[in-house]
Parts: C-alpha cells; sequence; structure tokens
C-alpha cells in the first residue's frame, strides 16, 4: 500500500497520455461527450421543421418547443459538463490532499448521478413527444433521422453517466479508505528520552 490516497503519491508526476485515455473511466466520459454533441447537433440542425405552407418553423416532437430546447439546452450543459470533469479527470493525479481528492469525486459522484436522472427524463420526454407527432405537421418527413438519433443517444447516456456514476462511487470508496488510513497511521514524533 503507498500510503497516499488513490495515486497521491505520483502527484506531481508527468501525465502519460497513453494510461490517462485507456481508463474506463475517461472511456466512458468521452462517450458522454460525444453522445451530447450527437443530441444537441441533430436537434439544432435538424430538429426544427415547417409545412409547405408555413415560413415559421416548429420543433419535430410533436411541435412542443419545449421537447427541442430541453435536447438543446441539456446537450450543450452535458458537452460543457464533460469537460470541466475530463479536465478535473486530467488534474486529479496531482492533487495531494486528501480533502480536495474526496471534495472532487463526490462532485463527480453527484454530477454523474444527476445527470444519468435528466437522460432518464430527456428519453422519456422526447421518446413521448415523437410518438404522439403528427404526420400532417411534417408531411415531407424531414428530420426524422435527427429525431431518432436524438432519442437514442440519450437512452445511450444514461448508461453512460450511470457508468460514471459507478466508476466515481469506486475512487470515492478508495479515497475514503485513504482518508481513514491516514488518521490511523500518520507518523508520529518522536518521543523524546529524558
Amino acid at each position: 500500500m503507498e500510503g497516499m490516497a488513490y495515486g497521491a503519491g505520483k502527484a506531481g508526476g508527468a501525465f502519460n497520455p497513453i494510461t490517462f485515455f485507456q481508463q474506463p473511466h475517461t472511456i466512458l466520459r468521452i462517450l458522454s461527450w460525444f453522445f451530447s454533441i450527437v443530441i444537441f447537433g441533430s436537434i439544432a440542425n435538424e430538429g426544427y421543421v415547417n409545412r409547405p405552407d408555413e415560413a415559421q418553423e416548429f420543433c419535430i416532437f410533436n411541435r412542443n418547443q419545449n421537447a427541442c430546447n430541453y435536447g438543446l439546452f441539456m446537450g450543450t450543459l452535458a458537452f460543457l459538463c464533460c469537460l470541466v470533469f475530463l479536465a478535473l479527470d486530467v488534474y486529479f493525479p496531482q492533487i495531494s490532499s486528501v480533502k480536495d481528492r474526496k471534495k472532487a469525486v463526490l462532485a463527480d459522484v453527484g454530477v454523474s448521478a444527476f445527470w444519468s436522472f435528466m437522460w432518464f427524463v430527456g428519453f422519456c420526454f422526447l421518446t413521448n413527444q415523437w410518438q404522439v407527432a403528427k404526420q400532417e405537421d411534417n408531411p415531407l418527413r424531414e428530420g426524422g433521422d435527427a429525431a431518432r438519433a436524438a432519442i437514442t443517444f440519450s437512452f445511450f447516456s444514461i448508461f453512460t453517466w450511470g457508468g460514471l456514476t459507478l466508476f466515481s462511487m469506486e475512487r470515492l470508496k478508495s479515497v475514503s479508505f485513504q482518508e481513514e488510513y491516514q488518521k490511523l497511521f500518520t507518523p508520529q514524533p518522536p518521543i523524546p528520552l529524558i
């Protein structure tokens, strides 16, 4: 056992990108990042359609602007969260304080669980609005692939963020163990002999 929290003994060491990108946590984070790009990109590009006799475009999901707004907003926010936590994953081995590591891991657990839940809500919402959409609102059947892609990748995002939650929970157990280990086995200064 190193006696340092989850690799803290290596704090200040050189960054190895190959090792970093081979970690399951990093792979899931990059997948979540990619899925969020697909979701907001497909809705932004082809999520708004109109009838041939209309000038104004409406959301492809049952003409419900809230469905498109939800997908765009959540996709953009998930994209930014992935970037922030990917940067934190890069910086994490440099953190030597166990308390700071624990705060970072707790934030990761909370954010990952939040996003897993929000993508579940988004998947249900977008699927429901897509099911009740009327064909006469989109007679040319434009944007159907984009709508299905947003729904599909919302579903996949539930599992990638859920996996990130599980990996973060494992990391939290390790950090908590190391914190207790340091409390119990801190080196005591020698007692002077009189």
